[in-house]
């Protein structure tokens, strides 16, 4: 997914409230998640070692969020959740709610109370890593997802953002045949968006037959209908546009609405970045533009974040970089799969899962 800037005003991205998080209050983590884990409830391998004495009495990590609504990161926070029911870790969360500076003191609060480990989902490298800094130096060990940490002494893990781009580009490039017109979705301050738009460039400069003819993007409340809204004007000044690159699931469901909306679904195609149970639904329903997306599953990747902070409690060595590797997922393989929902579609492709990442040996599969 994606970390916000302060672009001017405070960007809030998606429905921004976590439901019972007041700014700088902590919340405990649900016993249930919203959003059901898309695995089984533990990915570590069976038990091989005995359990560290602190973990028999629970241990406390502070999860600081940077969002935390929209189907990404709620599926995200449920595989989290499952994870710590399962090693015994009681989640404090957190949530800046877009706002980089609330999360920032989040973090600094995480550092005062002296949790046993931190993890940082996502966030703008600023204005988080001078509290990083201070959890390091305190020897609090500590997990970044999709934020630069700014310390080697940090855990990062990252999606390969690179690689994500990359596949929904070769899609792109084998549908389009290498060349037509197509207006591209981007934002610039988000991390993982800025590395996507890295392959992005490259690859014009690859494919001279690809014409971008617009550039459209914007984050706020309600991104996909604000993104909608952009693409429709893009889409009637350029009726050429033979696709839409939208490396963010937002920005895909709001370019397929828009060209839903237009009567183009013949026309044009969107490749995307991300899933989530609903934007599967988006892709297979009648009509649908979108035609391939890129992505993790959000669920495990926060089941690896939990299991990363875990490990770092017990002593264990930890690589620096975990690298989650993202799957090529088209309209085609889900609809001819029957796949409605992210169970089915971790089954068509395991690959989505990655126990073997920061697997804890202690902790018991079900």
């Amino acid at each position: 997914m994606i970390h916000a800037r302060v672009l001017g005003a405070v960007l809030v991205l998606g429905a921004l409230a976590l439901a019972g998080c007041s700014q700088g209050t902590i919340a405990p983590a649900a016993s249930s998640a919203a959003a059901a884990p898309s695995t089984a409830p533990s990915e570590t391998a069976g038990t091989t070692a005995p359990v560290p004495p602190k973990f028999a009495g629970g241990v406390t990590v502070a999860l600081v969020r940077q969002l935390s609504s929209g189907d990404y990161f709620e599926q995200w926070l449920a595989g989290a959740q499952a994870e710590a029911k399962v090693l015994n870790v009681k989640l404090e969360l957190s949530s800046g709610d877009g706002n980089n500076d609330k999360q920032a003191l989040n973090l600094e609060q995480a550092v005062q109370r002296k949790a046993d480990a931190i993890i940082v989902d996502h966030g703008f490298a600023d204005t988080v890593q001078p509290a990083i800094k201070k959890a390091v130096a305190a020897g609090i060990p500590l997990v970044a997802f999709d934020v630069e940490p700014g310390t080697p002494e940090a855990v990062l893990i990252t999606q390969d953002n690179h690689k994500i781009a990359e596949q929904g580009l070769a899609q792109l490039k084998a549908d389009t045949g290498g060349s037509g017109e197509v207006v591209y979705v981007y934002v610039a301050g988000f991390a993982p968006l800025d590395q996507r738009n890295e392959t992005w460039t490259q690859f014009k400069k690859d494919n001279p037959g690809i014409k971008q003819v617009a550039q459209i993007g914007v984050v706020n409340s309600s991104t996909a209908s604000a993104v909608a809204d952009q693409a429709k004007a893009a889409l009637q000044a350029n009726p050429g546009v033979k696709a839409i690159f939208a490396p963010y699931d937002e920005f895909a469901k709001g370019a397929a609405l828009a060209v839903k909306e237009l009567g183009l679904q013949d026309k044009i195609k969107i490749y995307g970045a991300d899933v989530s149970t609903a934007d599967i639904g988006v892709m297979t329903e009648p009509n649908s533009p979108w035609a391939a997306t890129s992505a993790t599953d959000p669920s495990n990747v926060g089941r690896v974040a939990v299991r990363a902070a875990a490990l770092l409690v017990a002593g264990e060595k930890v690589e620096r970089t975990l690298t989650v590797p993202p799957a090529l997922i088209t309209q085609k393989q889900l609809r001819d799969g029957g796949i409605t929902g992210i169970e089915q579609l971790i089954r068509a492709v395991p690959g989505l899962r990655t126990p073997e990442v920061a697997k804890v040996p202690w902790a018991a599969s079900s």
